[in-house]
């Protein structure tokens, strides 16, 4: 049994969450608001950042980059042929690249200020960092979001999944990071049906199926958000 630290609407979160989905392993989940930096927390993580993974007999272990390269090397043999890193060097640094396109570029870019902005702001006191949102700040980030869609799409297009022939952590990432933002109606599918087609196939695993029941009260999901067949 794993322990999750994590938000519903941080994508990192969403993508470690859909990570232990595929592989199979039970968790339980303790919503953590990074932003109230709580001293039982930062002794798990002092960087005070979501996701944190808590397994009994060993150390936490902090951050999306070090939670997947730990699955890896714990769980990815018993995965055989679906394992999420491929086992061929050239292969595994692609979906790293991916990866920290992803969890990087694409959350400062775009995922991260649009979850702060809209989400987050709701919850935070005035000293955390909370108030109305700034528009300028969702503007840029939802530009962003179509360049970043728009590379999805090409990936999509010349490969059969992200990184390659077959399913790897890139696609739980960008896929994570896009159901965050589809869940507030931010993500113009209309501009990439290849993009678009792609994520439908991550969007109908199993997996997925938790993180399309969360919601938030006073912020509807968007139309497309729960539906399959957008």
């Amino acid at each position: 049994m794993y322990t999750l630290f994590h938000h519903p609407f941080c994508p990192l979160s969403r993508f470690i969450r859909l990570a232990l989905g595929e592989h199979g392993l039970d968790l339980r989940l303790v919503e953590e608001r990074s932003w109230e930096r709580r001293t039982a927390f930062l002794a798990l993580n002092p960087a005070g950042t979501t996701p944190v993974l808590v397994a009994e007999g060993r150390p936490p272990i902090p951050g999306a980059g070090v939670i997947v390269e730990f699955l890896d090397e714990v769980h990815g043999v018993e995965m055989g042929d679906r394992r999420l890193l491929p086992q061929s060097t050239a292969e595994r640094i692609e979906v790293r690249r991916l990866l920290s396109w992803f969890n990087d570029k694409f959350f400062e870019e775009a995922s991260g200020p649009l979850m702060t902005e809209r989400i987050y702001k709701r919850f935070m006191s005035e000293e955390d960092g909370g108030g109305p949102p700034a528009m300028d700040v969702i503007r840029a980030a939802n530009a962003n979001v179509r360049y970043h869609l728009a590379y999805i799409g090409w990936l999509a297009r010349t490969r059969n999944f992200l990184a390659g022939d077959r399913m790897t952590y890139a696609d739980l990432a960008a896929a994570a990071h896009l159901s965050a933002i589809d869940y507030l109606g931010d993500v113009p599918w209309i501009e990439d049906e290849a993009a678009k087609a792609w994520y439908a196939r991550i969007k109908s695993r199993p997996s997925f199926r938790p993180l399309l029941s969360e919601w938030l009260a006073g912020v509807p999901a968007s139309r497309t958000y729960v539906d399959l067949d957008f």
